[in-house]
Order: structure tokens, then C-alpha cells, then sequence
């Protein structure tokens, strides 16, 4: 079976794992406070160009997502979210766990607008019952968001003007940030992200980590004993260098922006076998999830050689499905899935 499902189906990149070997029976410090994760701070504050830029390590997307919202909000407000995002969706009510309710918006792209956000707040203010109601205070986007779009400069900068306007949070999920930031027409990097968001994080884990999210955080309010709210929530690994070694690893010589354009490009082919063969898209994208729309009965061909996950049902005879890539995705096995697209 060649897997197409996910992005995290792999382990680590090689040179993770070695460095991991070299340093194996080093005694460090815990918790964060090693030598390695001091390196891969300050070489992301560098990529971030923000010296000063909180850099926090957690184990996991939920877990930084969930950690960061704690930390930001108090027990009457709660967080908006696109009704696609992952912590209104795919996080077992992760957030609601920290008592803090999201908000959902509809959005049939997966991404907020900044008129969505100025028309929740205003809806808020205008109602006579507001204190009875969750108050907003923080706006949750994720780049590349749930279905493969991604945000550009000129939208990140409304959503963080009207964000700064009515006084809410910004917070970036970046658990598939380095696929958004090689994406074909991608205008973002780091250091424009670090100027708009209050906090966002830097995927690992679907990235070339075995595992590892990076949070930067550049607001006071948020930064202030974070690292409480990480003991407090689970997040604050014992053995915390390992998560500095990945991520200093993958952020010299730039091997995070490598891998994840590899995954990019595989999903480019898929992309370009889908459409020769006629198929139309569930949304458009340009990052390694691609979303193609064939036959149920194509579906069941593919699937006695290939892993994927459904989507949506479309018609009675038409599944959207989606076509995950990742940083060590094969030229083989891409080939083998074009040619079995253009057989069908």
C-alpha cells in the first residue's frame, strides 16, 4: 500500500536521525533549557527577524494550538475560527477542554476574511445581551488552512489590521506552514508573519521532525508564563532537546524549505495527471494536499494499491477525496499513481 492519506507517514529526515545518534549519550539540561534549543531559538528569531520573538518547542499541533489559546485567553472570551479549521474540527474539543469556545465562521475556501472578523466584532458590541454571551478575543487562522489554501500578504495584513483595530489576538496554525510558504504564488515569509501575528507555529511533525511543533510568540500578554501553561497542559517535554536538535537541524541551511517544496512538487504532478484526466477539483491548491473529484467506482480502483481520505460526497457517483504529499514522498511511487490515474 502506498500512502497518500497524510503528510506524517514517514518518520524523520535522515539528518534528523543522525544528529539524534551523535548526540544520544550526551547528558544536557531538561525542559528546554539545553544548548540545542538555544541554538535553534535564536536561528529561528534570525529567519523570523525578530531578536527578541518568544520561541517555545511542543510536542504536537493540538498541543501547541490548545497551549497558545490558554495562555491568551480568559475564561469569558473564546476564539474564531473558520468552520473548517482544525481546532473546530479535528481536535476532540481540545479548546472547548480549556473552557474556551470556538466560534466558527462559514468560509468555502477554509480561509477568514478580514470583513468576517470586523462584522463578528461588530455583531458582538451591538448586541444588548453581550455580557451574556462569549466575548471574541482571538482569531484563529491556519497557512496552508484544512483544504490546501493559503493566505497572502495583502490578506494577513487585513485580517491583522482589524485584529489590532478591535483589540483580538492574532494566532497563526503553522502545522503545515513550510508547504505554504513554497507553494506556487505564495508572497508570505516568516518575518512578514512574525510582523502580523501575535503567535503562530512552525510545524515539525507534517514537515521532516519526528515529531515537534515551534511556537513563536511576539505578544507580551501571550508570552507572559507561557511556560507555566506548557507544564500545566502537558506540553513541556523532559527531554526537550530533542526537539531543539530537530528543529535546529532543519532550519540550517534551510532543509525545512527544501523538503517541504519536494512535497509541493509531487503534489504538482498528481495535480497535473488529475486534470489531464479530466477531473474537476473540490478547491483549488497549491500545496501538497490536492483535492480531485472522480468516480466512486475510480475511487475503488485506486484504493486496492493507494491510501487517501475522503472528503465530501459530491453526487451519488462522485467523491471529492484528498491526495496528501509529503517531504519524502517518491518520484516512484508518483509515477505509479499517475499511471494508474491515466489508466483509468
Amino acid at each position: 500500500m502506498i500512502r497518500f492519506n497524510c503528510d506524517y507517514a514517514e518518520g524523520a529526515h535522515e539528518n534528523i536521525l543522525n544528529r539524534m545518534m551523535e548526540t544520544n549519550m550526551e547528558q544536557l539540561p531538561g525542559y528546554g533549557g539545553d544548548v540545542y534549543c538555544a541554538q535553534a531559538r535564536k536561528l529561528i528569531q534570525d529567519k523570523c527577524g525578530c531578536e527578541d520573538a518568544c520561541v517555545q518547542f511542543l510536542c504536537g499541533g493540538t498541543q501547541s494550538n490548545l497551549t497558545v489559546i490558554a495562555a491568551a485567553l480568559r475564561p469569558h472570551q473564546g476564539v474564531i475560527s473558520a468552520d473548517t479549521g482544525h481546532i473546530n474540527v479535528h481536535e476532540t474539543g481540545a479548546i472547548e477542554a480549556t473552557g474556551h469556545r470556538v466560534i466558527s465562521l462559514p468560509s468555502p475556501d477554509g480561509k477568514l476574511t478580514a470583513d468576517q472578523i470586523s462584522e463578528t466584532f461588530e455583531a458582538h458590541a451591538a448586541d444588548v445581551n453581550h455580557e451574556h454571551v462569549v466575548q471574541p478575543k482571538m482569531v484563529y487562522i491556519s497557512n496552508p488552512t484544512e483544504i490546501g489554501t493559503i493566505y497572502t500578504k495583502k490578506e494577513l495584513e487585513e485580517i491583522s489590521s482589524v485584529c489590532r483595530e478591535y483589540g483580538y489576538y492574532l494566532f497563526m496554525d503553522g502545522a503545515r506552514l513550510g508547504y505554504g510558504l513554497t507553494a506556487e504564488g505564495n508572497d508570505l515569509d516568516l518575518p512578514a508573519i512574525t510582523g502580523y501575528c501575535d503567535a503562530f507555529s512552525i510545524g515539525g511533525t507534517k514537515c521532516g521532525a519526528l515529531f515537534g511543533e515551534a511556537v513563536v510568540i511576539t505578544n507580551p500578554a501571550i508570552r507572559e508564563d507561557f511556560r507555566y501553561i506548557m507544564k500545566q497542559r502537558g506540553g513541556m517535554l523532559a527531554k526537550g532537546w530533542l526537539l531543539g536538535l530537530q528543529f535546529l537541524t532543519l532550519f540550517e541551511n534551510d532543509l525545512y524549505f527544501e523538503l517541504a517544496a519536494h512535497a509541493n512538487k509531487m503534489a504538482g504532478r498528481l495535480k497535473e495527471a488529475f486534470w489531464q484526466h479530466g477531473c474537476r477539483f473540490l478547491i483549488e491548491s497549491n500545496t501538497n494536499q490536492q483535492f480531485p473529484i472522480l468516480q466512486n467506482n475510480e475511487l475503488e480502483r485506486l484504493k486496492t494499491k493507494y491510501s487517501y481520505s475522503f472528503w465530501e460526497k459530491i453526487n451519488d457517483t462522485h467523491s471529492a477525496v484528498r491526495f496528501c504529499t509529503s517531504w519524502a514522498t517518491k518520484e516512484e511511487d508518483i509515477d505509479a499513481l499517475v499511471k494508474d490515474v491515466v489508466a483509468l
